[in-house]
């Protein structure tokens, strides 16, 4: 009998945790994109691409992470140590998911600002002048 409560929690937990993954990187990286731009420079294709990466590492880490603590212990054989196993794996992976998602955004939000660093003209210096 456990045996088929933990098979129905891989069934609820693994649907739910592939939901989440994708529906935080469609977010995230179809949001994204504006700043892939603006870092670099409006080249299009290169900005594309980056995201595109960005997004498959993220699927890659995040679907990664989510089979990695699939292992469901239920202390007694009842549904309420199921439901329990339940939410806090998938309260665990949520709270990951969010601290992905702001990693991601601080890596966008820097890459912006060493964009803007990068554009300030460089100051002329007229031939003659002491610098």
């Amino acid at each position: 009998m456990e045996t088929t409560k933990i098979l129905i929690g891989y069934a609820v937990y693994l649907p739910i945790a592939l939901f989440l993954t994708f529906y935080v990187s469609k977010t995230l990286f179809k949001n994204s994109k504006i700043y892939m731009l603006d870092i670099f420079k409006g080249r299009e294709e290169i900005a594309n691409a980056t995201n595109k990466l960005f997004e498959t590492g993220f699927y890659l880490l995040n679907i990664g992470f989510a089979l990695l603590i699939m292992k469901i212990t239920i202390g007694a054989n009842d549904y309420r140590s199921l439901v329990e196993a339940l939410s806090s794996k998938i309260g665990g992976f949520a709270i990951y998911l969010g601290i992905m998602l702001f990693i991601n955004l601080y890596f966008f939000f820097r890459g912006k600002r060493k964009a803007k660093e990068n554009q300030r003209p460089a100051q002329f210096v007229q031939p003659g002048q002491v610098y």
